[in-house]
């Protein structure tokens, strides 16, 4: 068997080629020099969720869930579809660490109640302000102090869960991610197309309406890629405040997309 042309050393042509051999005879060799081309995702993956996690889970762990995610996806990606294999793969590698994440159900009960609460608490003051609440009107709402509120906020970022990421469709790990609400130009599904334009209009319509700091918090991290420490450096705040930040936006942003019961 032939040695893997290193990543580095892999141009689109050879890629390309190594899809069409995967793809039209599943070739193992083809399929290795696929997964060690797009291993860096893995690592991106993990990098960014495990900022947010407990410090007692390993990273090494996070980059081997993610890489059965990977597998996965490259098995399953179909490229006449005109979508980028990146995007695709980027969810279900997360989708894969967090549902290892979740088997393992290392998140207290008791934090997962808080979060339900929180959401129900924002979903109704929203309701009647109609714009987002401050962290002191939740608070308040809530009978906590504005710290206690901050705390908890805090607490809710190690869940790895609160994501904008996960808001297009939340039951569903499989049909897309915030950078895939748009498909390729060479997309032929016209119908599914305007679907996912609508989303996106949707999304960033949402965005927009968000508090100015909140907003740049999701814009910084979600498309910008700035991890939530450099954010906290541009706002000079730190980085466990861009973390409460980040998730009661996204928790506001979940309630605009989602029904919560109250």
């Amino acid at each position: 068997m032939s040695a893997v042309t290193p990543v580095h050393e892999r141009g689109e042509s050879e890629l390309a080629a190594l899809w069409d051999e995967f793809k039209e005879s599943g070739d193992e060799r083809a399929r290795e020099g696929l997964i060690l081309h797009y291993a860096p995702l893995v690592k991106f993956v993990a990098g960014r969720l495990g900022s947010g996690l407990p410090r007692n889970v390993e990273s090494s762990d996070l980059v081997s869930y993610g890489t059965f995610g990977l597998i996965d996806a490259i098995d399953k990606f179909e490229p006449e579809r005109g979508y980028k294999f990146e995007t695709y793969a980027v969810n279900r590698i997360k989708g894969a660490i967090l549902d290892e994440l979740r088997a393992l159900d290392w998140v207290p009960r008791s934090v997962r109640a808080r979060a339900r609460e929180i959401q129900r608490s924002m979903a109704e003051l929203e309701h009647g302000l109609q714009r987002s609440a401050t962290d002191e009107e939740l608070a308040e709402h809530m009978d906590l102090s504005v710290g206690a509120l901050r705390d908890q906020l805090g607490e809710l970022s190690t869940l790895g869960f609160v994501a904008l990421d996960e808001l297009l469709s939340p039951e569903e790990r499989n049909s897309g991610a915030v950078s895939d609400v748009v498909p390729d130009r060479a997309a032929l599904d016209p119908g599914g197309s305007f679907e996912k334009e609508e989303t996106r209009y949707m999304l960033a319509d949402s965005i927009n309406r968000l508090p100015e700091r909140d907003r740049l918090v999701i814009t910084l991290y979600y498309f910008e890629g700035l991890t939530l420490a450099e954010i906290g450096s541009i706002l000079n705040v730190t980085e466990s405040r861009i973390c409460q930040i980040h998730t009661k936006a996204v928790l506001s942003l979940r309630n605009r997309f989602i029904e919560t019961p109250y």
